[in-house]
């Protein structure tokens, strides 16, 4: 056998082989025999057909049969020839092979890139200074309080403002012709949800009980009624009632009702209501803020050891990166449509942020490699247990979930990645700011 390399580019290479005819020959003749040995063709007994019989009814099947045998062994010969190491399946190219000639074939695949480490430690990274506030807990209240807000009449004599709940009677007209669908009657509509198009909240703010008043306005573009899309229509309003929102007073009446566990009263006081709501904010923002310094760091890395990135893992990466914002998008209510269209004009930022996953993802391995940072069978154990702990589940149940290959893969790489992060915070000039200064700072 005989094979020579091309360099396509930094990352792909071409393998080209070339089979003796000697080896072809002799596995179209093991193929054949072995085929010959259990072979019905009519007017010969099992095993006993000539050869030349067996090639002209199986020729075709038995050339398809040596092109993957003779595929298969000589291409991993190669690769540990030349001591390659593809990071994609293979694109194959040959000509179909005969008995009595050389089988030339060639393989297109994509390379691990080499990393250079320039620099990893000393790199100056910011980190979001942990801090929580008593607004934030009285932010969280306030959510609460408004979220059970009873709505009572306004009794005193004044226009519509925002906040306040409208009930309106009120037709639409596109065109001169009644708008489909476009009537309403005793309608409740919060003035500043955002509920109506652009301008109908708006043009209710300021009017008083028992007004009327006709409402020009366009339909926003694109829209889902395509057909309305950017057209004129007016709308005749009338203000029946004004609604606003009582919030209830937070006593430990409110908390009780709140907290919704009568088996311990001690939480049902105010103070124990903002100690829960503290600990649960605390919570998530040492989760927000440490997600967010380990993207920084992985940032820094990233651009202080550039890597060459493989094109069909940016193709891998971006896909899989798109459908999870598809996903979250569609969930908070967003169109195929419009999803397009955001997927268009964010396509720059998915290719960076893809590459810069795929960068970071090789310089981890490799620090890991350099630092034996690896994750072994304790860490892997111990993760088992924290899920279960996180989760309440057995921990039979997570080994079970986590012996898919696909889910040990990504666990296992997320035990690295935690490892290697930690290693890069101890060799990190790491700066402290709060939250606000960081936005200043740009960073």
């Amino acid at each position: 056998m005989k094979s020579t390399v091309e360099k396509l580019s930094p990352l792909e290479r071409k393998l080209n082989i070339e089979v003796p005819a000697v080896i072809v020959a002799s596995s179209f003749d093991i193929a054949f025999r072995n085929l010959q040995k259990q072979a019905h063709i009519k007017g010969f007994r099992p095993g006993k057909a000539p050869i030349a019989t067996i090639k002209a009814a199986y020729g075709a099947r038995v050339a398809q049969d040596v092109v993957q045998e003779l595929v298969q062994k000589h291409y991993a010969k190669a690769l540990q020839e030349h001591k390659l190491n593809p990071i994609n399946y293979p694109e194959f190219e040959f000509d179909a092979p005969t008995e009595d000639k050389e089988f030339s074939f060639s393989a297109n695949f994509e390379v691990r890139p080499e990393v250079a480490l320039n620099k990893y430690e000393g790199l100056e990274v910011i980190r979001e200074k942990f801090l929580v506030e008593e607004k934030q807990i009285d932010e969280v209240i306030n959510n609460i309080r408004t979220a059970r807000a009873a709505l009572v009449d306004v009794l005193e004599d004044r226009a519509a403002l925002v906040g306040d709940t409208a009930l309106v009677d009120f037709e639409g007209f596109v065109d001169g012709k009644p708008l489909e669908n476009g009537t309403g009657t005793d309608h409740q509509l919060e003035l500043g949800a955002k509920q109506f198009i652009e301008g109908f909240e708006e043009g209710v703010v300021g009017m008083k009980v028992g007004g009327q008043t006709t409402l020009k306005l366009k339909f926003p573009d694109p829209y889902h009624a395509a057909e309305l899309a950017g057209k004129p229509v007016e709308f005749k309003v009338t203000l029946k009632a004004l609604k606003k929102k009582s919030l209830p007073e937070v006593n430990d009446e409110f908390v009780a009702a709140v907290m919704g566990d009568t088996s311990n009263t001690a939480k049902h006081t105010v103070e124990g209501l903002r100690k829960t709501i503290q600990e649960d904010i605390e919570q998530s923002e040492k989760k927000r803020i440490e997600t967010d310094f380990k993207n920084r760091i992985l940032k820094k890395i990233v651009e202080a050891n550039p890597v060459d990135v493989p094109p069909s893992l940016l193709r891998e990466q971006k896909e899989a990166l798109v459908d999870d914002v598809r996903k979250k998008m569609t969930e908070q209510g967003m169109n195929e449509k419009e999803f397009a269209e955001y997927a268009q004009k964010w396509d720059k930022d998915f290719d960076s942020s893809a590459a810069e996953m795929i960068q970071s993802g090789f310089i981890i391995d490799t620090i890991a490699e350099k630092h034996n940072l690896k994750w072994n069978e304790e860490d892997l154990q111990e993760k088992y247990l924290e899920y279960a702990k996180q989760t309440g589940l057995e921990v039979s149940k997570i080994r079970e979930w986590y012996a898919k290959p696909e889910q040990t893969s990504r666990l296992t790489y997320m035990i690295t990645e935690e490892k290697v992060i930690q290693f890069l915070t101890k060799v990190s000039k790491i700066t402290e700011l709060e939250k606000s200064d960081i936005k200043n700072s740009g960073n």
